[in-house]
């Protein structure tokens, strides 16, 4: 099994860390990452284009004008797609741009994604990540002794003062591990996750 160092806030090493290969260790398959981005980005997009058809517009229940005799072509409705403020035809609808992913495929893409982070070095682990008070200034400290300023910090568990501290920060992100995803861990070019993260982890995708 792959090992890795673990380290406290203050950078100190305080043991090493048997990682199961299956999870962040195993082949990186490229297309598999880029078919799971693209299925996240996918299910964001609204698609909320909408124009009305001459059924949905208000009004025109009165003829126009009579049939015969005005020298004007028969109209039956102002609402018809001919007439100014009318329906529009074959306009566009809302629609979903989601599509179907298999959950095979999503397990494989994660882990993909996370041993590409291992094996590129990009991976720190803390044995625990506790900061007494809500404060930018402290936890932006915390992520210099490690000289990361590209980072996803993934936590075991909800802890409000870590997630406010790091709210402000520019290009860091805090997800819990249940949360973890392929498009935050291709986002940011760094990963930082507690020792209990990682166990869940495994837990989740061995």
């Amino acid at each position: 099994m792959a090992k890795i160092a673990v380290y406290d806030m203050n950078k100190k090493k305080v043991s090493d860390l048997e990682l199961n290969d299956a999870v962040f260790n195993s082949d990186v398959k490229g297309y598999l990452i880029h078919d799971m981005v693209r299925y996240q980005l996918a299910a964001r997009r609204s698609g909320n284009a909408k124009t009305k058809s001459r059924g949905e517009i208000r009004g025109g229940g009165k003829k126009p004008y009579r049939q015969k005799g005005t020298g004007n072509a028969r109209q039956g409705t102002v609402t018809a797609p001919n007439h100014v403020g009318g329906g529009v035809v074959f306009g566009p609808t809302p629609r979903d741009y989601s599509f179907k992913l298999n959950r095979k495929v999503k397990k494989s893409a994660l882990k993909s994604a996370l041993s590409l982070r291992f094996k590129e070095e990009k991976l720190t682990v803390l044995n625990d990540l506790q900061v007494e008070k809500i404060s930018t200034k402290g936890f932006s400290e915390i992520l210099g002794r490690f000289e990361l300023d590209n980072v996803l910090v993934v936590i075991d568990e909800g802890n409000a003062n870590v997630e406010l501290s790091a709210r402000n920060l520019p290009h860091v992100k805090v997800l819990r591990s249940d949360g973890v995803n392929v498009f935050d861990v291709m986002k940011y070019r760094n990963m930082l996750i507690t020792e209990g993260a990682v166990s869940k982890l495994e837990g989740a995708l061995a």
